[in-house]
């Protein structure tokens, strides 16, 4: 493939006008994903560790081969929420590699409220789940939680999408012959204890560990019966009287050995085959996205050129070159991987639309990856392109990839609006994964352009009401 030119200017002020924004965006971001590290915090923490427990994150790290990457899932999640006490939900998710293979982590963060399941919670939980399914992943649940928040059980417990749906997805990928793997490492109350109870293997840590559907405080109410939390459902009892764990951990180190000792035993998976050649980096630096990309998500620019700074070489084949511009597709090498890439160019009319739908099929035929790069405010307005069918044509394009039988994966790069958000697979068609830059905005309108129709609209009932106009709004 041919390699993509550039006309970046790096010298240019807007250049670095843009670099100086850009850098202090990933400063702020990166400030707030330092704060949610602590979880809970200060007392929380303490009280965590004095019994010799593992913070989450160290956790993880501590199964995951030395070396590797973890891709951390919404560390932000409910940021903001919940008073602002619950720091990434108070779960971790994400992809981490276990003896060579990639496996999908889920640890409760007990330093957040006990680890108790807030409705973002179980919509992280059940996130995570439907990745792991999706792409065949080792399910690795690390277990230290209080079960549903009582005080918003409503919206944690009866519906299709909450609590019980995180068992119904470990039975479901169990019988599909998608590992799942426990580990009690603290409490694991009520419908919780089905975690480790519907895994395929599990261990419980003694002393920390415990399993039960009703803890002494119920058991106490309901029977009069009076028993600790480890005579209960410590390990002792789940490993030689029940049955429901399958290994003992002395402690939590050995508990977390035991994980990769048992991935390391499972058999290996079947993986779609793609024709990936050596991996080869960009030949042009990453780091001139920080300049290349406006300070006012407004302005115009070339997206070749964020596609020549992400690609194999920068090597880019384009489709369609001179027909609707104002996207562009075409195909490249990510990490060796061929992949077609659809990328906003400016708004989308009929004949982008059209060329979309026609690159979208063609990957699905040949079985190559989607990626869509989203910067779009949406789809052309005004009586010309509704008389000229831009609706159907556009309708054409949210088919072609709701249809698409490939994986695909969605980054916003900028703005997403409206039913351009629709077209270039925004979560409602099911990308295996969406990322977004700190830049990014999504809505359903951008912040001028709704002020101006809201203004309009009331405009007009002022008028129908035989009221004079606002001024000055």
């Amino acid at each position: 493939m041919d390699r993509l030119p550039t006309s970046v200017r790096t010298g240019d002020a807007q250049y670095a006008v843009n670099m100086e924004h850009n850098k202090a965006l990933i400063a702020a971001l990166e400030g707030r994903l330092e704060a949610v590290q602590q979880g809970g915090g200060g007392k929380y923490v303490d009280r965590h560790r004095s019994r010799n427990k593992k913070l989450p994150r160290e956790r993880i790290n501590a199964i995951c081969d030395p070396g590797t990457a973890f891709l951390e899932f919404s560390p932000l999640a409910a940021n903001g929420l919940y008073d602002g006490n619950a720091h990434s939900a108070g779960v971790i998710t994400g992809i981490g590699v276990v003896h060579g293979r990639e496996c999908l982590f889920v640890a409760n963060d007990a330093t957040v409220k006990g680890g108790s399941y807030y409705p973002m919670t179980v919509k992280k939980h059940i996130r995570a789940q439907s990745i792991a399914e999706e792409n065949g992943l080792p399910c690795i649940y690390l277990v230290d939680s209080g079960g549903a928040f009582l005080a918003m059980q409503d919206e944690v417990f009866p519906d299709r999408g909450h609590f019980g749906r995180i068992f119904h997805n470990q039975a479901v990928m169990s019988g599909k012959g998608i590992p799942q793997i426990s580990a009690v490492l603290g409490s694991c109350t009520a419908g919780g204890a089905y975690v480790p109870a519907m895994s395929d293997e599990s261990i419980i840590v003694k002393g920390n560990g415990t399993i039960f559907l009703g803890g002494p405080p119920l058991v106490k109410a309901a029977t009069g019966e009076e028993v600790t939390a480890e005579d209960l459902g410590g390990a002792e009892v789940h490993t030689v009287k029940s049955g429901v764990a399958d290994h003992y951990a002395e402690d939590e180190d050995e508990a977390l050995r035991i994980v990769r000792n048992i991935v390391e035993n499972l058999p290996p998976t079947y993986k779609i085959s793609l024709d990936n050649s050596t991996p080869e980096p960009p030949h042009y630096d990453v780091e001139e996205l920080l300049g290349i990309i406006p300070e006012d998500n407004r302005m115009p620019y070339d997206v070749r050129e964020v596609i020549a700074r992400i690609t194999d070489g920068s090597r880019f084949h384009e489709f369609k070159a001179r027909y609707g511009t104002t996207i562009i597709c075409g195909f490249a090498k990510i990490h060796g991987y061929p992949v077609g890439i659809v990328a906003n160019n400016g708004i989308l009319f009929s004949e982008s639309a059209l060329k979309s739908a026609h690159f979208i099929e063609l990957c699905g035929q040949r079985g190559i990856p989607l990626v869509f790069l989203q910067n779009i405010t949406g789809f052309m307005v005004g009586s010309e392109y509704e008389a000229g069918g831009i609706a159907k044509d556009g309708a054409k394009m949210v088919t072609a990839v709701a249809c698409a039988p490939v994986p695909k994966f969605t980054v916003i790069i900028g703005g997403s609006h409206g039913a351009g958000n629709y077209a270039m697979c925004g979560r409602g068609y099911d990308p295996r994964f969406l990322f977004m830059w700190p830049n990014s905005r999504i809505s359903v309108m951008g912040g001028p352009q709704a002020s101006s129709v809201l203004t309009t609209v009331k405009q007009d009932q002022r008028a129908r009401e035989g009221k004079s106009p606002m001024e000055g709004e």
